[in-house]
């Protein structure tokens, strides 16, 4: 008999594959040094921050802004650097999560269906769905996109390319540093923005599931844990709304914006106090649909039902 973990068949490919990592961070302590450790730190912000929230998430699933598309691409290449899969892939879930968020045994990863499945257990689970299908009908413009479809077919290599040339610097010691213990922090923080995000901290807008805005989600993914806020206006490419809700990857494009290399920023629309949990009107409750409708449009595929 199969092991199953919710009905689902464990994929052992990721088991092995996700376990080697995190095996492989445990060997960190005997090959410190303060140059690894500050390669590990580089190396997390540049893939973690510019290349999930920055690049997969603000960039390519919600369209939160614009860059010049030689630069899409490249970012999108130092998104494969976090071992989260192609951006085709990684999008089309994503969006398909906005769509079924919070509803068990639909999303692919609420906590409803419990913590650590949430966490950990759908990423070494076969979710029972043809990925190309969902990706044509999920993310439709990035799969027409020839670039991007040879990037999601090849995302395995630039860790294996980057490990090697890490090697070659420092020995095993930049490699666990630099691959393994960076890779272990990082998938981890994004994994807490699908549990811990949706389980702990506060709600500051109504939305219709579960997300909260944790701070020490926040900081080690780099924005991301502000996720009530994000679930409410998800266009929106700046995540932290109040000032002690820091927002590293924001600082990140309004970088890009300084250098006009980022243009069509969305932001929160003018009306967005009025959806907050502490300033309900008189029409109550019913304001999650009116925040999203008074946002910019967003692609149609995101707002499809599976």
């Amino acid at each position: 008999m199969a092991l199953t973990w919710n009905g689902k068949k464990i994929d052992w490919v990721n088991v092995a594959y996700f376990g080697t990592i995190h095996a492989g961070a445990l060997f960190a302590p005997w090959f410190f040094s303060w140059t690894a450790l500050g390669l590990a730190l580089v190396l997390y912000w540049l893939t973690a921050s510019v290349g999930i929230c920055l690049t997969y998430h603000r960039l390519l699933t919600h369209r939160g802004f614009k860059v010049p598309k030689p630069l899409e691409y490249v970012f999108t290449v130092i998104g494969m650097l976090a071992s989260e899969g192609g951006a085709i892939t990684w999008v089309a879930m994503h969006r398909l999560h906005h769509t079924l968020s919070d509803r068990e045994g639909r999303d692919l990863h609420t906590p409803k269906d419990g913590f650590l499945w949430s966490h950990l257990g759908w990423i070494v689970s076969d979710i029972g769905m043809d990925r190309r299908e969902m990706e044509a009908r999920q993310a439709p413009e990035l799969a027409a996109d020839p670039v991007h479809q040879m990037l999601n077919r090849l995302h395995i290599f630039p860790n294996i390319i980057v490990g090697l040339a890490l090697f070659a610097w420092g020995g095993w010691g930049y490699v666990i540093w630099g691959i393994f213990l960076r890779l272990t922090i990082g998938l981890n923080a994004t994994w807490f923005v699908n549990s811990a995000a949706h389980t702990f901290g506060y709600r500051t807008y109504d939305t219709p599931e579960g997300s909260t805005n944790c701070w020490w989600v926040g900081l080690v993914a780099w924005g991301e844990g502000w996720h009530n806020n994000h679930h409410a206006f998800q266009r929106s490419a700046r995540h932290g709304h109040e000032w002690w809700e820091v927002d590293a990857t924001w600082a990140v494009i309004r970088l890009l914006m300084a250098l006009g290399l980022a243009r069509d920023v969305q932001l929160l629309p003018r009306n967005a106090d009025q959806f907050r949990l502490a300033r309900r009107g008189p029409a109550g409750p019913g304001l999650v649909p009116a925040a999203v409708e008074a946002m910019p449009p967003v692609p149609e595929a995101v707002l499809t039902e599976a």
